[in-house]
């Protein structure tokens, strides 16, 4: 008798968010990358809904023929999974809603934004909630009982729910994921004609996590131009596999860096495009702050998202390379957060901090140290918190 595979549905944080916004709005569009676990959830929020994915054939044929039978066919609601493969039906979706106040009745999910949210801003404006599941934040994963106890097994594995709720090896899933999205997510969204050479773009990019976006150098180590760097860019931003964090642009009579820095989604996913094959080669590898700094953005953002929120996130540099990792907006103050990997504090990690606060003056808000040690406390106005208990500071920003 074979094996079962025993499947763990870990509970997610943006849980009741979704349920909310479908109380007020008649439809809602979850967005996020592939296997981030959006049709599980919606799945799970909404089991009375008819499931429709477009991902089969047979289904998505139909959709694009006749959308209009496909909407009378559900009349009464569905779950239409990664609805970007038939745009046309948001276009049509748009007279369905406006017949009826009934709120809730489809649920639309999708890993590619560029077709999902053209299609959404242009006919579903007002009518259609929009929110983003990432892969697993700490909380989700300490919540299922399976979070590793070792800082550098977590940058690992990443956050992606198969690892987890399957217990599947981290490098093998993560080569795989990695070899399905080039083969076809890429070719989806945009005709790129060598993926050999996006694949080296790719690489390239993480290495070039947690720094300033240089278009000109990532074309030019990539022997490619600086328009084709962008829009191979937009395609890693279009499927979430990079985001940018912005500059602070406030100027405190000091010229600051206006490029964005570049940072993935996942750490597990970063890890093997850096070749990492084992966990105990991070604590010495070149790049493990960078990692470390990589998971700590991510998980702010993971954060903000699973609570229905914008991200209110920022760095801060000036040109004599003085910076802060992490700025939060909060109403107009701005808290500063640096991220070390270190496990031993040290007194050069509070420069950027104690120069963010005498230039912020009353606009410099809570001051946190993030560090990958185990002990919490205070130092001066400094609050120091172990990469462990990071989701305690992030439900409050």
């Amino acid at each position: 008798m074979a094996n079962s595979i025993i499947r763990i549905v870990i509970e997610r944080t943006i849980k009741s968010c979704l349920e909310k916004a479908a109380r007020q709005y008649k439809a809602v569009a979850l967005t996020g990358p592939r296997q981030s676990g959006k049709t599980t959830l919606a799945q799970e929020c909404f089991p009375n809904h008819p499931y429709l994915s477009l991902e089969n054939p047979d289904f998505r044929e139909m959709a694009l023929a006749d959308p209009r039978g496909v909407l009378k066919r559900y009349a009464d609601g569905c779950i239409f999974d990664e609805v970007q493969r038939a745009p046309l039906l948001l276009s049509y979706l748009q007279e369905v809603l406006d017949a009826s106040s009934e709120t809730g009745r489809f649920i639309l999910t999708g890993s590619q934004q560029f077709g999902m949210m053209e299609g959404i801003t242009q006919s579903l404006a007002g009518r259609c909630a929009l929110m983003t599941l990432l892969p697993l934040s700490l909380q989700e994963i300490q919540g299922s009982g399976k979070a590793p106890s070792d800082l550098d097994e977590h940058l690992f594995k990443g956050g992606y729910p198969p690892i987890f709720d399957q217990d599947l090896e981290a490098e093998q899933w993560l080569n795989g994921y990695i070899s399905t999205y080039l083969e076809r997510d890429v070719r989806q969204v945009s005709l790129v004609k060598d993926l050999g050479l996006f694949t080296r773009f790719l690489a390239l990019c993480a290495g070039s996590a947690g720094q300033e976006l240089n278009f000109s150098r990532l074309g030019a180590d990539c022997g490619v131009n600086h328009g084709t760097a962008r829009h191979w860019l937009s395609i890693l931003e279009a499927s979430f596999v990079v985001f940018r964090l912005p500059p602070h642009f406030k100027n405190f009579r000091k010229r600051i860096v206006k490029s964005p820095k570049l940072y993935f989604y996942d750490t597990g996913l970063l890890t093997r495009l850096l070749r990492v094959e084992t966990p105990d080669q991070l604590f010495t590898h070149p790049l493990r702050g960078a990692l470390f700094e990589n998971w700590v953005v991510s998980e702010l953002l993971k954060g903000r998202y699973n609570r229905w929120k914008e991200p209110n996130f920022y760095f801060w540099r000036e040109n004599n390379g003085l910076e802060v990792d992490v700025l939060v907006d909060q109403a107009g103050t701005l808290a500063p957060i640096e991220i070390k990997s270190g496990a031993t504090v040290s007194s050069d990690w509070f420069r950027g901090l104690q120069r963010w606060e005498r230039l912020a003056g009353r606009d410099a808000g809570r001051a946190r140290l993030i560090y990958g040690g185990d002990r919490r406390w205070v130092r001066g106005e400094t609050e120091i918190v172990p990469w462990e208990e990071l989701s305690q500071v992030v439900n409050t920003l």
